[in-house]
């Protein structure tokens, strides 16, 4: 059985993921195919817009295939992750430039790769079950998947407190992150797509949208803005230091990667100053290029996905990471640096 469904019905393009067994991670072969599907549908006249979304009711996507990544790297094969973020990123970049509406239904977990899936979508729906996160640091990987962006275009110092906490955001979060534009109840999912399969008109959605949760983190919103707007991590770790709530905070950061964590939050602040779907993807692609090689990505995925003891070994801790080895894992890659389409190409 394939790991993802992709026809036409109606007026739409329907890209349904199969795999719930694997809470819908993405697979390389999947990401190729979304893009194949988007690219056929482009000049499609009986295409009106594209409907994303997933089968089970635990996850949307839960990432990207990790320990694919993991196994190739460990055998000193690095090409292989290498190419499996290039054609992820591809996708990333094609979903969003795309020129026809894109509305994305995400359930359950959206976390990682998922939040490439739906997250550049023109119309983004979830429910009351969705839990978004970008939990990469806490493997040694960094906010990618045009992830950065996202973070990094969030209100205040909600991106930085994200990006390097991991922390789930439930749908009032997701909402005022600006991961999702719409809350729709998951009872009402099945309407909403026949309505949008007929009419190919993602309007339709306004019909069936209900008020925003309140945020959770609103009661922490200037605790985040004070710790996260801080120029480094020391200096970040001191101000969380300073309150109950920002203490548990730091002590779930201290579980992941510095060098993971430094290079995000470099990330996330390049994306806000330079905002675009191509240069975020860019600058991810050097981090990850370097994940397996030179980064801790080997031992952050055995702690954490294969060994499953949660005692990952770091080179280095907050206060003693040097500036010279964030540099180095963002650093231009020469000629094998990320080579995406066009945007001209892209929009059609």
């Amino acid at each position: 059985m394939s790991d993802i469904s992709i026809r036409k019905e109606g007026r739409a393009g329907r890209i349904t993921l199969t795999r719930p067994e694997a809470l819908n991670a993405l697979t390389l072969e999947m990401a190729a195919e979304v893009t194949a599907a988007l690219d056929a549908w482009r000049d499609d006249d009986c295409v009106e817009l594209v409907l994303m979304d997933a089968e089970g009711e635990r996850a949307f996507c839960a990432g990207g295939d990790i320990a694919y990544i993991y196994r190739t790297s460990l055998t000193g094969d690095f090409a292989s992750g290498r190419r499996f973020f290039t054609v992820e990123y591809w996708m990333n970049a094609t979903i969003a430039r795309y020129p026809k509406p894109v509305v994305v239904l995400a359930q359950g977990f959206v976390l990682g790769g998922g939040v490439g899936l739906s997250g550049h979508a023109r119309h983004r729906v979830l429910g009351e079950s969705t839990r978004v996160a970008m939990p990469e640091c806490p493997i040694g990987l960094i906010p990618d998947v045009g992830g950065s962006l996202l973070l990094g275009l969030a209100p205040g110092r909600l991106g930085e407190y994200l990006g390097l906490s991991a922390d789930r955001m439930d749908p009032g979060d997701a909402l005022r992150a600006g991961f999702f534009d719409h809350f729709v109840p998951e009872a009402d999912w099945p309407r909403l797509t026949a309505e949008l399969v007929g009419s190919g008109d993602p309007g339709a959605i306004g019909a069936f949208a209900k008020p925003a949760p309140e945020p959770s983190l609103l009661p922490h919103f200037d605790t985040i803005e004070d710790a996260f707007s801080a120029p480094d991590l020391r200096t970040l770790a001191g101000r969380l230091e300073a309150t109950d709530w920002g203490h548990e905070v730091l002590r779930r950061i201290r579980g992941s990667s510095p060098l993971s964590l430094a290079c995000a939050l470099e990330l996330i602040r390049a994306a806000r100053a330079e905002p675009g779907i191509e240069a975020a993807l860019r600058r991810e692609y050097r981090f990850t290029y370097r994940a397996g090689s030179r980064g801790e990505m080997i031992e952050g995925v055995r702690a954490a996905i294969i060994d499953k003891d949660r005692a990952p070994v770091w080179r280095d801790s907050l206060g003693s990471l040097r500036a010279e080895e964030v540099s180095a894992m963002l650093a231009p890659l020469g000629a094998e640096e990320l080579r995406l389409p066009e945007p001209d190409a892209m929009a059609g």
